[in-house]
């Protein structure tokens, strides 16, 4: 077993596709069957369930894709340690929408114009996406809330966020949520925690939300509750910068509710050369 072929494995698995991942490394697709089939052998596993000339990672399979991403990972630390070359290759990050939209632009372009030799990507989605392409080694690292509790992960704080309700302009004030038990809410799916978040200020004040719709979007949610079809939690910076914001009422909720960590998160056998560049450019905690 070396690297190529460890290399060569990581390829066919993130493309799923031999030929892909032939293009990808510079090889004809032959020669990477041939070296897989290799390393099966050596390890005495299949690390791929072929069917129908279809190719699926096998359960020993994905473990030991996880293996090989840190121990990839780990060669480049080290040569970049000895050589001082300037990180390359590629960061896939994720982020909340919000974050995308607020906090992190200016911070991911002067890590562009500091590292161009690294290939950033940038995926948004709920926090419990996030969080689960960061565990399963999809993404590098993820801007998200917390709090979390996973001892495989670190974080690096980036800033709080205010959470307020917002409700159709004609609504009355919103105090607490016992004056709102059965509205309807506009949200994110089941696994984003600012959902998780709304829904627990119902059940501390002994209520209970109405129908909960499930949005794609800030803006889509925004827009709902400007047509008088309910309320919602959005942070106060994103709802600042959105047109139609001055259409629906803002309402403060109590401190236990108030304020929501957003912070970059990774697993803490993952810290690569390409991620440790962006810490260093975020600054210390």
């Amino acid at each position: 077993m070396d690297f190529t072929q460890l290399s060569m494995f990581v390829s066919v698995v993130e493309t799923g596709s031999i030929s892909e991942a032939a293009r990808q490394v510079h090889r004809v697709p032959s020669n990477l069957t041939t070296r897989i089939r290799q390393l099966e052998e050596e390890l005495g596993v299949n690390l791929f369930i072929r069917e129908n000339q279809r190719l699926r990672v096998s359960p020993a399979g994905q473990n030991f894709y996880q293996y090989s991403k840190r121990l990839l990972a780990l060669a480049n630390e080290a040569r970049f340690s000895v050589t001082g070359d300037v990180p390359s290759g590629l960061l896939p990050l994720g982020s909340l929408e919000s974050t995308a939209a607020i906090r992190i632009p200016e911070l991911l372009a002067r890590f562009n114009q500091r590292y161009p030799s690294i290939q950033l990507t940038l995926t948004t989605g709920p926090s419990g996406d996030m969080i689960e392409s960061v565990l399963n080694g999809k993404l590098a690292a993820a801007f998200t809330d917390v709090p979390f509790k996973n001892p495989a992960l670190e974080y690096r704080p980036l800033c709080n966020e205010e959470m307020v309700i917002i409700a159709p302009g004609s609504h009355p004030p919103v105090h607490r949520a016992r004056e709102v038990d059965g509205a309807s809410l506009y949200a994110f799916k089941a696994n984003c925690s600012y959902r998780h978040h709304f829904e627990s200020w119902f059940q501390a004040d002994n209520a209970r939300p109405g129908h909960i719709y499930e949005m794609e979007s800030w803006h889509g949610i925004l827009a709902c509750v400007i047509a008088g079809a309910g309320l919602a939690m959005i942070p106060r910076a994103m709802l600042a910068i959105m047109p139609g914001a001055h259409q629906v009422n803002i309402w403060p909720v109590g401190e236990a509710w108030r304020w929501r960590e957003t912070a970059l998160i990774w697993r803490k056998d993952s810290l690569t050369p390409q991620l440790r560049a962006l810490l260093n450019l975020q600054g210390p905690s």
